[in-house]
């Protein structure tokens, strides 16, 4: 057992926080470049969808204070990432943190975990992306083959001149007599991905100043629907009232609704806040990591924390909660201020958004196999980098092609709960791991210090696990085979060939 719980050295990590060549990953991202990139990932699936579903299945105008409580806790566990990241500014996020405190087989499981985490999650934007960009461009007059939008089998409806998901027609509008088109494969959500891959070999900082520009621009677009929404509901408060009142609807008697909805809403969405943890993998190529890694993850915490709790409340303040649970909630809303260009702009910012987090997601999840390549618990490929861009390339096409091919030929509706339960099992382990390491270490220098500890590792703990009880059973069932299969490729390949298990016993202390 001890051999399964062997931790890797912090001397190990240094010395590979220092190597410099052809052989390393790139340092070039500034504290700029680490904000918008969370924000990037951040600002996509959570504030164009999930909130209208949340608010619609859960919660109801106070989806607001599921915002709260959602931020509370990765504000928690931000600031352990943030002491962490400082320390260790290795790429892998918290599967390198529990490399160092909680030893290998806890680290190969979060690795797993984040597997799920990122890769699953970028199929399941993928396919948004590929509905927003396809209604953006019949809404532009550019028709895309209508078999080659949607997933295999899936039965589209030409409904006003406009090719629509059947399921999505009006209440008491049958598809009798409207043509259908049966759907071959996604194809532009293919398309999509392997643009972003090929964005992500090229280079590091192309993609991270690919990411800051369409930021600028989704910041752009929201902050608009955030003015006009308020200037609206300013100016006509009965429209608010109205549809505000009440604040917390009464429970539904099946969990929803009442205090009891706002931690259901708030584990629902937490897929939206994937990319501040995600800033974490890209330490090992930030230009001065122990001062710039703290910044990037915190502040695009709170920016992004503040937008989702305006636009939330604008968005219940516009239209009655009970009718956002559709594909484009935003936009629904906007057309409410009768402003009609409002559509239009909020699926342009859903288009740039959703491929941010695409790239945020593809990033993370290459840089976290590249971290367990290096350490032996995966083949050499996938840590091999390529000697012009100085990226992690064979890994990046591999996952590129991975999270193409999901939303090509599968429906994928519930992927973005699996991905709740893998940012919040890092969570937890990663604000567990500050506390050993503050107890086996205590004098080691940090050049960021997680306030009030071992209380807040402690809340980051609790609050995560239990926004993970309020998920549903198939994501726990999901998870478990997931890790299952995982374990099975540890224990037959990984222990064989880990260069920590080839350390001597006596290295384990340093």
């Amino acid at each position: 057992m001890s051999r399964l719980l062997r931790i890797k050295p912090l001397s190990m990590l240094t010395q590979e926080a220092g190597e410099q060549g052809e052989h390393t990953l790139k340092r070039s991202l500034g504290a700029l470049n680490l904000v918008t990139l969370g924000i990037g990932a951040v600002i996509g699936a959570g504030i164009f969808t999930l909130t209208g579903q949340a608010a619609a299945l859960h919660a109801g105008p106070a989806v607001a204070l599921s915002f709260v409580l959602a931020g509370l806790t990765c504000a928690f566990a931000g600031l352990c990432y943030a002491e962490f990241a400082s320390i260790i500014p290795i790429a892998g996020s918290a599967y390198t943190y529990g490399y160092a405190t909680l030893g290998e087989l806890v680290a190969w499981i979060i690795g797993w975990d984040l597997t799920l985490e990122y890769a699953f999650g970028a199929s399941t934007v993928a396919s948004g992306w590929a509905g927003y960009f396809t209604s953006l461009m019949q809404q532009i007059g550019v028709t895309i083959p209508p078999a080659l939008t949607t997933t295999t089998g899936n039965v589209l409806v030409q409904y006003n001149g406009i090719w629509i998901d059947r399921m999505s027609l009006p209440p008491g509008i049958t598809d009798v007599g409207l043509p259908h088109v049966t759907g071959l494969f996604n194809l532009v959500a293919v398309l999509i991905v392997l643009v972003v891959t090929t964005i992500l070999v090229i280079g590091i900082k192309e993609s991270a100043n690919f990411n800051s520009a369409i930021v600028i621009v989704k910041l752009g677009i929201v902050g608009v629907f955030i003015v006009v929404g308020g200037l609206f509901l300013f100016h006509h408060p009965q429209v608010a009232h109205a549809n505000w009142h009440p604040f917390i609807p009464p429970p539904d008697g099946h969990g929803n609704f009442g205090w009891g909805g706002i931690p259901v809403a708030a584990a629902s969405i937490f897929f939206a806040y994937i990319g501040f943890d995600a800033v974490s993998t890209a330490a090992q190529e930030a230009k001065n990591p122990k001062r710039d890694m703290p910044i990037g993850i915190l502040g695009s915490l709170v920016i992004c924390t503040i937008l989702y709790i305006l636009v939330s409340l604008v968005l219940t303040g516009l239209v009655s909660y009970k009718t956002l649970n559709v594909s484009a909630p935003v936009a629904l809303a906007m057309d409410a201020t009768g402003v009609g260009w409002g559509s239009l702009l909020v699926k342009i910012g859903a288009v740039f958004g959703l491929a941010t987090v695409m790239l945020v997601m593809l990033l993370g999840q290459t840089r976290v196999f590249y971290s367990m390549s290096r350490d032996g618990l995966l083949p050499k490929a996938f840590s091999a980098i390529h000697p012009k861009f100085r990226t992690p390339w064979i890994t990046t096409i591999i996952f590129g092609a991975f999270a193409a091919i999901m939303p090509a030929f599968l429906p994928i509706d519930k992927l973005s709960q699996l991905v709740n339960i893998g940012t919040l099992l890092a969570f937890t382990i990663v604000s567990a791991g500050v506390w050993i390491l503050r107890v086996r270490h205590p004098n080691m220098e940090r050049p960021f210090k997680t306030p009030l500890v071992p209380l807040v590792p402690f809340l980051g703990i609790a609050s995560a696990l239990y926004l993970m009880s309020r998920l549903s059973a198939i994501t726990w069932i999901v998870m478990i085979i997931w890790l299952i299969i995982g374990l099975g490729i540890y224990f037959t390949y990984s222990i064989k060939h880990s260069k920590v298990q080839a350390l001597p016993a006596a290295s384990q202390g340093d």
